[in-house]
This record gives C-alpha cells, sequence and structure tokens, in this order.
C-alpha cells in the first residue's frame, strides 16, 4: 500500500506559475498594459481608409461609377469598416439605383451601430432609399 502511496504522490502536479500571486499580478499587469501594434491600424486598414476618402471625395464631384469601383476596393482590404458600406450605398443613390443601395445601406448600419453621429447618416440614408423606391414604384 505505500508503494501505491509513493506512487500517487509523484502524479502530483505542481501549481502553474501562472497561480502564483506575483505571476497572477506581472500578468495583470501585461493585460492593462496597450500593445503598441494594437494602437496603430495594419496597412490594410490605412489602405483602406485613403480609398474611403477618394470614393467620398469621388461621390462629392458627382462620379459614382468611379466611386463605387473605388469603394469596393476599399471593402476588399476592410470589410469591417462600415463608412464604405455608407459611401458605396450613398453611390448607388447618386445613380439613383435604390435597389442597389439597400443591401449596403444594411451593412452599414450592422459595422455602425453604437456610433450616435454614423447611425443618424445611416438612418437617412435609409430614407432616401425607400423614397427612391416608392417614386420608382410610381414611375413604374
Amino acid at each position: 500500500m505505500c508503494l501505491f502511496c509513493i506512487g500517487l504522490a509523484g502524479c502530483v502536479k505542481e501549481r502553474p506559475a501562472e497561480e502564483t500571486g506575483a505571476a497572477r499580478e506581472e500578468i495583470a499587469q501585461e493585460e492593462r498594459q496597450e500593445p503598441a501594434e494594437a494602437a496603430q491600424p495594419s496597412p490594410r486598414a490605412l489602405a483602406s481608409l485613403k480609398l474611403t476618402d477618394q470614393g467620398r471625395r469621388l461621390i462629392e464631384a458627382g462620379k459614382s461609377d468611379n466611386a463605387i469601383q473605388v469603394l469596393e476596393q476599399a471593402i476588399s482590404l476592410n470589410p469591417n469598416n462600415g463608412q464604405n458600406y455608407y459611401y458605396l450605398s450613398e453611390a448607388w443613390l447618386l445613380k439613383g439605383f435604390a435597389a442597389e443601395a439597400r443591401p449596403f445601406n444594411r451593412l452599414a448600419e450592422s459595422h455602425l451601430a453604437g456610433d450616435k453621429e454614423w447611425e443618424k447618416l445611416v438612418t437617412r440614408q435609409a430614407e432616401r432609399i425607400l423614397t427612391l423606391e416608392e417614386k420608382i414604384k410610381k414611375s413604374r
């Protein structure tokens, strides 16, 4: 029986370093510090932002076809930027295509949720899409 007890004692694992007080405090300090890399957007995200701005300016200039191409590139680089979807919807609205604008408006809505200013813009855009849809129905 004593051999059995000695065998079991060899199976007991030591406490991992993470569970000791000093190690826990060190981990907590690391978690509180933000890594420098996290603060900087990735090169893809930066390129997407530049394209987003270019697309916005093209819309302001009335160049919807060019804006659509640029904004599609921006989305391919960073599909999580809701502004790209908003401006892509704007470009389709500028062309008078409500059916094409609607899904991008919905994507903008989901990606920009929580940002009050963008939520207002997206809501107004949805209203303009609805107005255009009604106008198109009446003209048929």
